[in-house]
């Protein structure tokens, strides 16, 4: 059942749920009791914030085209030994046995 709005001369604006049925059939005030005259509104879109949206339309269109993203080199910030030697104990899933 859709959201109608309406506009009462006394007592103003108020919206109420109807069936399809009753579109075209006068509406009443639920306060004063006279015939109230229908506002004819934009659909109830909900707006979507622009982060989320931004977000979203990123997600829709990775999966058709993926994107593409490329990482940047790593600054060497110190030197790895080359040769690590580890104490050999002879079986090592045996140690503290």
């Amino acid at each position: 059942m859709p959201l109608y709005a309406f506009h009462c001369e006394h007592c103003g604006p108020f919206e109420c749920w109807r069936s399809l049925n009753d579109m075209n059939t006068p509406m009443v005030c639920p306060q004063c009791q006279t015939v109230a005259r229908r506002v004819y509104t934009i659909p109830g879109l909900v707006k979507t914030p622009p982060a989320l949206g931004r977000a979203l339309y990123r997600a829709e269109k990775s999966a058709y085209e993926p994107e593409v993203l490329r990482r940047e080199a790593a600054t060497p910030t110190e030197e790895k030994p080359s040769h690590v030697i580890y104490p050999s104990h002879g079986r090592p899933w045996q140690i503290g046995h």
